[in-house]
């Protein structure tokens, strides 16, 4: 992949064209994110929505039949289900780490090995979740680790 940057001090707005043979998922997955940088996610805390940025969310986590965006400070619930979120999120670094969990996979600390294949993940903000064994191969793929 061959990246350039033109700075014109002329222009109003800032563009960006992406240029290949054929559409394949990696560039699907560029463009996605791209198209994400401005976008916000809608939450809410008891009544007042929130429009919070997707990389601001560490874990999103679905508890009968509501869904909790986990943030470093606050604990957000959204109107949307975990597979509508999961559809947004995991182009942009997210991993469906459960039937009930998608982690940004950018706040993953450290990783290790837990019973009957399963995961124990530690996030930066000190909490630990746990992947199951049917989503552990797919989150170490994703991660680089074995």
């Amino acid at each position: 992949m061959k990246i350039t940057i033109n700075i014109n001090p002329q222009l109003e707005d800032t563009e960006i064209a992406v240029s290949c043979p054929k559409l394949t998922p990696e560039t699907e997955k560029i463009i996605a994110a791209l198209r994400l940088i401005d976008s916000q996610l809608s939450v809410r805390d008891v009544d007042t929505y929130h429009l919070i940025d997707p990389y601001d969310a560490i874990y999103v986590e679905a508890i009968e039949r509501k869904t909790f965006v986990y943030t470093s400070d606050k604990v957000y619930e959204s109107d949307l289900k975990l597979y509508e979120l999961e559809s947004k999120l995991c182009d942009i670094g997210f991993c469906k780490i459960s039937k009930s969990c998608i982690v940004n996979l950018r706040r993953i600390k450290s990783l290790r090995a837990d019973v009957e294949h399963r995961i124990r993940i530690m996030l930066d903000n000190g909490e630990q979740i746990v992947a199951s064994r049917m989503y552990s191969d797919e989150l170490r793929e994703k991660l680089g680790v074995k």
